[in-house]
């Protein structure tokens, strides 16, 4: 089984919190393609370094699982695509792990 996390902003890059309708939209598109989902709606605090300039993004975290990866892959890679457009960002971090389930 493969579990993933997307980390997604709670603001545009000007400081605009984005709309909970988008938050929204990404539930439900991720309950349909993977039945099941958690959310870690506590803002978490994200930083990152290019060059001299240090980021700083606050963060909430979804996590689904699956068990056909290509499929999961192919998905996501087209939902990044999406909401890096929608959530107007450079980029949308997206964590693969293999897991194990009890």
């Amino acid at each position: 089984m493969h579990e993933y996390d997307l980390f997604i902003p709670l603001f545009y890059n000007d400081g605009r919190p984005i709309e909970a309708t988008k938050f929204q939209a990404l539930q439900k598109r991720l309950l349909e393609q993977f039945g099941g989902l958690t959310f870690f709606p506590q803002p978490n605090q994200g930083l990152w370094k290019m060059g001299a300039v240090v980021y700083r993004d606050e963060i909430v975290i979804y996590r689904v699982l699956a068990t056909r990866p290509r499929i999961a892959r192919k998905f996501l890679a087209r939902l990044k695509e999406d909401l890096r457009k929608s959530f107007r960002q450079e980029e949308i971090l997206i964590v693969e792990r293999t897991v194990e389930t009890i």
